[in-house]
C-alpha cells in the first residue's frame, strides 16, 4: 500500500489534468490504509500470539491486551467517502453535480460507516442487527444514487 502511495504521486505529472485530483485522491487512500493496516497488524500482535506445537501445527492465543477494532472503521470512515469522491471526479459531471454529488455521497457513506461501528460493538445481536439496518439505509442509497439516479 505504501509503494502504491509513492507510485501514484509519482505519476502525477503523466496524468491528464482533468485527473490528477482523483490520482492524488487515490495516494491518499493508499496512505491512509497503509497506516490503519500497520497499525491493525501492530493492535493484533499485542492482542494475540502465535504458537507451534508438536510437528507444525500452529495455535493462537489471547495475551490479555485488547485488539483495537476502530482502527478498520476509522480506516473507513476516511477512505470509502474519499473513495466515492474519486469516482465521481472521473465521470466528466458538470461541475455543479460532481461537488453536490460528492458531498452527498460522501457524507452518506461516512454516515453509513459511523452507523456500523456501534453494531460492531455490540454483544447483543438485536442490537448489532439495528445498527446494520440503519447502516444498510445508507448504503442502499449510495448505490442507488450510483446506478440509477447517474443513469438518468
Amino acid at each position: 500500500m505504501g509503494s502504491a502511495t509513492i507510485f501514484f504521486w509519482l505519476q502525477l505529472p503523466n496524468v491528464t489534468k482533468n485527473y490528477r485530483t482523483a490520482l492524488t485522491i487515490t495516494g491518499i487512500v493508499t496512505l491512509i490504509a497503509t497506516y490503519h493496516y500497520i497499525r491493525i497488524f501492530n493492535s493484533w500482535s499485542e492482542a494475540f500470539t502465535v504458537a507451534s506445537k508438536d510437528g507444525g501445527d500452529y495455535t493462537v492465543k489471547l495475551t490479555g491486551a485488547p485488539f483495537n477494532d476502530g482502527y478498520r472503521y476509522v480506516d473507513w470512515l476516511l477512505t470509502v467517502p474519499l473513495l466515492l469522491i474519486e469516482l465521481i471526479l472521473v465521470m466528466k459531471l458538470p461541475q455543479a453535480e460532481t461537488v453536490s454529488l460528492s458531498w452527498m455521497l460522501g457524507l452518506a457513506s461516512a454516515l453509513m460507516v459511523a452507523l456500523g461501528y456501534p453494531g460492531e460493538i455490540q454483544e447483543d445481536l438485536s442490537v448489532r442487527w439495528f445498527w446494520w439496518c440503519l447502516s444498510m439505509i445508507t448504503f442502499c442509497y449510495v448505490v442507488f444514487t450510483l446506478a440509477v439516479g447517474l443513469a438518468e
